[in-house]
């Protein structure tokens, strides 16, 4: 069986030098996902965007997302005729929150229906995008399985994760 493509799905703001998505592509030659305005975005041109870069990848795609690409990719899977074989789902943000970013646009309210592909929710005690429940949720509501990996904030830059090893085998294991 080949080895599946991954193709990593950043959030606002993409994912800068030392986030852990960018170490994953550097260090094991995974694609990122690009959005034209990663500062400002609109859901249905992240989806499009989403929808152009699964195709291009054809068969065996896996997308690992972090934070507003969780709900990017939930949005995604509604509309595509396109099959992947899974998708890790890091710190979801909670897109319903009323405090959540104004720049965001149409990403809301967030999707909760099944996902018709294997995928892990992938959450911490102390995020201050989404609670643990809110992200237990998101995992039941998906089909999701949930991992809490404790107290790693947002599971960003900020985290200091660089390849975070741990990450990477639920990454292995999904696949």
């Amino acid at each position: 069986m080949p080895s599946p493509t991954i193709l990593t799905v950043p959030g606002l703001g993409s994912s800068g030098s030392e986030h852990w998505q960018t170490y994953w592509e550097q260090h094991y030659g995974y694609q990122r996902v690009q959005q034209r305005d990663w500062d400002n975005p609109i859901c249905e041109d992240w989806v499009q965007n989403l929808e152009a870069a699964v195709a291009a990848a054809g068969s065996g795609v896996v997308l690992v997302a972090h934070s507003l690409a969780c709900a990017t990719i939930v949005h995604w899977a509604q509309t595509t005729q396109h099959q992947i074989k899974a998708a890790l789902l890091v710190a979801p943000a909670d897109v319903d929150r009323p405090d959540f970013p104004p720049e965001v646009t149409g990403f809301a309210p967030m999707p909760l229906v099944r996902l018709p592909f294997a995928s892990v929710v992938v959450a911490s005690t102390n995020d201050e995008y989404v609670t643990l429940v809110r992200a237990q949720q998101f995992a039941e509501a998906w089909g999701s399985r949930l991992v809490n990996v404790g107290a790693l904030g947002h599971i960003n830059s900020e985290s200091g994760l660089r390849l975070w090893p741990q990450g990477h085998t639920l990454l292995q294991e999904l696949i």
